[in-house]
């Protein structure tokens, strides 16, 4: 699979790249389309090496075009080939028509769509429509993708699925599930919000040679933490190092009936690096704890004052836990909301911040979309339907950093476009998951890195580590299987 730029850009800007690439570079947009479909075609086979009887599936624009460079050039390759067109490729215009031109030239042969796909084909390539969409996909384009979806073959999607719209992932009324998508010049931000990871994919990227200066002026709306910065950011140990140097953790958290979140949380900074560990808990959980993770200094308090001479001693704040909503909570809540300390909050930490709104730049807040709601003063639904909205939002109101758990988590910058985590996966769904993220979060931030950096990192450490323990299978995937996997991710 090809290797994965940073940045994550609209449909505008991709379409204003390539424009770039045309007028200002003189790069012909027959030779990009025509670049795109060898891309296509080596990517699947490499994806699909079984694949010997492919059937290109064509509409409109220039998605279609590609469709008829995959068709031409994957005959070239042996391939068996047939193409079915859903618009009369003779009513094609520009780069598109040059392509069919160029196709039927080369002895292809084109069919009309007739409710049906090729039953033996081994691969079915979805060149229907392409990432301008803009309304919903009905009529005949329709049934084409039902038909693409019900087909036992492979589906490899070009740039990007039909029917997923390309700035927000929305499925447009219908849209193809692909096994692979290959996708040019830019990365599309549809491929990775909303629906599109469901549909999308493995994805492999084409630059199609474009010149860096193409996309001097687009900005993109994302980035992705790539394994690039991982290693710059998780940079091995100097060998005289010793526990001092890590930093101090303190975890406060953990009310009465619920141990689990602080044990979880706390040690996840452990396996993050972090050089002391220290957990405020109610006093019911402290020797249990201990019993279970004895690196972890476990402390029960009873009121504000046994939790000052913890506090003295740390050098970052993981706040929220296990909190829950009780007085022993309220006390808690009082003392932590007034600290200067670099701090991550989660959980209900972030409930009673919703009850009394206050920014804190050296705050890291963790959100998932229910609570983001809470803190809006939003819903869900509305949360989830803008996410880009909601994370500036939250950045605004409550300062700091704002990490927005989901599918696609996304963390806050103030120096660009917002980070996007490409990793995870649906396994993760499950409880206890925040509070290791709060772990590894607050560990980073005590090793030193900068809060975005921390939460960046510290989402993709995160996520990473969930993909490594799901490997034998994403259903019944817990918190606790994240820490043993953790090493090898912060160790790159």
């Amino acid at each position: 699979m090809s290797t994965l730029p940073v940045d994550i850009y609209s449909v505008a800007a991709v379409r204003e790249i390539d424009r770039t690439a045309i007028d200002d570079q003189g790069i012909p947009g027959y030779t990009l389309m025509t670049r795109a479909g060898a891309a296509a075609v080596s990517e699947a086979q490499a994806y699909f090496p079984d694949a010997k009887r492919w059937q290109v599936v064509c509409g409109a624009g220039n998605n279609a075009g590609d469709g008829y460079v995959v068709a031409r050039l994957a005959a070239d390759e042996g391939i068996v080939v047939s193409v079915v067109a859903l618009v009369d490729p003779t009513a094609l215009k520009g780069d598109a028509a040059t392509a069919y031109n160029d196709f039927a030239a080369s002895g292809g042969v084109v069919m009309p769509w007739a409710g049906q796909l090729d039953p033996e084909a081994d691969l079915v390539v979805d060149g229907l429509l392409g990432s301008g969409l803009e309304r919903d996909v009905e009529g005949e384009f329709a049934l084409a993708v039902a038909a693409i979806n019900s087909h036992e073959a492979g589906v490899l999607a070009l740039d990007i699925p039909t029917g997923i719209h390309g700035d927000t992932g929305r499925v447009m009324g219908f849209a193809v599930r692909a096994d692979l998508t290959v996708t040019f010049v830019g990365l599309k931000a549809g491929l990775y919000l909303g629906d599109g990871p469901d549909y999308s994919g493995a994805i492999a990227f084409a630059g199609l040679g474009v010149p860096p200066q193409c996309r001097k002026n687009a900005k993109a709306a994302f980035r992705r933490i790539d394994d690039d910065r991982m290693r710059r950011t998780l940079a091995p140990r100097r060998r005289a190092a010793h526990k001092g140097d890590f930093g101090h953790v303190l975890v406060v958290g953990g009310g009465p009936g619920m141990p689990g979140a602080v044990r979880l949380c706390g040690e996840a900074a452990l396996r993050t690096g972090a050089g002391l560990v220290s957990l405020a808990t109610h006093p019911q959980h402290a020797s249990m704890i201990v019993a279970s993770r004895p690196e972890l200094m476990s402390h029960g308090i009873d009121s504000v004052e046994q939790l000052e001479p913890l506090l003295e001693k740390a050098d970052v704040v993981a706040f929220g836990p296990g909190l829950g909503r009780s007085e022993w909570a309220a006390e808690l809540y009082a003392r932590i909301a007034g600290d200067e300390r670099p701090s991550v909050w989660d959980a209900d930490a972030l409930n009673w911040l919703a009850d009394t709104p206050q920014a804190m730049a050296n705050r890291i807040i963790t959100p998932h979309p229910g609570e983001a709601a809470r803190l809006l003063g939003s819903d869900t639904a509305a949360v989830q339907a803008g996410r880009s909205k909601a994370l500036a939002d939250l950045s605004e109101r409550y300062g700091g950093v704002a990490v927005l758990k989901g599918s696609g988590t996304l963390v806050s910058s103030s120096s660009g476009a917002a980070w996007l985590c490409t990793a995870g996966n649906p396994g993760m769904a499950s409880p206890g998951m925040g509070d290791v993220l709060t772990g590894i979060i607050a560990a980073l931030l005590a090793q030193g890195l900068a809060p975005e950096d921390a939460a960046a990192v510290g989402v993709t450490a995160h996520a990473q580590a969930g993909d490594s323990a799901a490997c034998d299978g994403e259903r019944g995937l817990i918190a606790s299987d994240l820490l043993d996997a953790l090493r090898g991710i912060v160790n790159p």
